[in-house]
């Protein structure tokens, strides 16, 4: 199974009687995505209320733990216990960060950003063909949010993706908003960026709102996930689709968490920027 070419969004447990005893004729999303280390138990509520969602609407699983970017290598425990849940309940998706979150000794609460570097690129398609081959499927990994670059890098980011993707095999999870924040903080082109990237690569879009910080009279984005989807990153989201077409999409909204219909509307809006830019050209 795979997940549709329409807008899901990030599931929440203020939100699991929304979807599972929705009021009359009230919408729901196409589909739901859901941080797998939160379901890193044998039983209990939450998997009560994860397979009766799961019953309802395809699910993605998007993790948040498994470090792949780590010099020692990634997480063979976190791989392990998304491992045993993929044979659980079969999400028809699942992805990482091209990103590191601990060592041999010690784990961080943080997506932290690597070099650039063809070394990098060696070790990073390592340790994506490890868990491609642990899961049995392919995975999709997301392009960071950064704050700073290396002065050692040796390529640019959309050039170490796609080397990524023909390394390994593996998609990409083109997160939108993490290009605002990327090429804001790091004072590049947005539009450059979309425009470089290959659709054929991308599986899942993500769509997002950020926070802004003034420092010394510029700002400083930071992926909060704690707002509504910025204009600029909407007008980022039709330019690619406008080349793309349909993908799957979703709405992030991990703090802050709205209501589900505020949640809903922001849906309802990316599907209407996807079936509106389907009809656009760009120059």
């Amino acid at each position: 199974m795979n997940l549709p070419p329409e807008t899901g969004i990030g599931l929440k447990p203020a939100h699991y009687r929304d979807i599972l005893e929705p009021q009359s004729g009230a919408p729901l999303p196409a589909w739901v995505e859901v941080h797998p280390q939160n379901y890193f138990v044998d039983g209990g509520p939450p998997h009560r209320w994860l397979t009766a969602v799961a019953e309802r609407l395809p699910i993605s699983f998007h993790s948040v733990g498994l470090s792949i970017g780590t010099a020692e290598g990634l997480d063979t425990d976190e791989l392990e216990q998304l491992a045993a849940l993929c044979v659980r309940y079969q999400p028809a998706s699942v992805s990482d960060h091209l990103s590191w979150s601990g060592n041999s000794t010690d784990r961080y609460p943080d997506l932290l950003p690597i070099p650039y570097t063809q070394a990098a690129l060696d070790h990073v398609a390592a340790q994506v063909s490890r868990v491609q081959d642990r899961l049995k499927r392919p995975i999709l990994i997301e392009n960071p949010s950064r704050y700073l670059a290396f002065d050692h890098d040796e390529m640019d980011e959309v050039t170490f993706l796609h080397a990524l993707c023909r390394r390994s095999g593996c998609g990409l999870l083109f997160d939108i908003n993490n290009v605002e924040v990327s090429c804001t903080n790091l004072q590049t082109d947005p539009f450059a960026t979309i425009d470089a990237i290959d659709p054929a690569l991308v599986g899942e879009i993500h769509l997002a709102g950020h926070a802004t910080e003034w420092h010394d009279g510029r700002p400083l984005l930071i992926d909060d996930h704690g707002s509504a989807v910025s204009e600029l990153t909407w007008a980022l989201f039709d330019r690619f689709v406008a080349r793309a077409g349909p993908k799957p999409v979703l709405i992030e909204w991990d703090t802050n968490v709205p209501a589900f219909d505020t949640l809903m509307a922001e849906a309802h809006r990316a599907t209407r920027h996807m079936a509106d830019a389907g009809a656009l050209q760009v120059a």
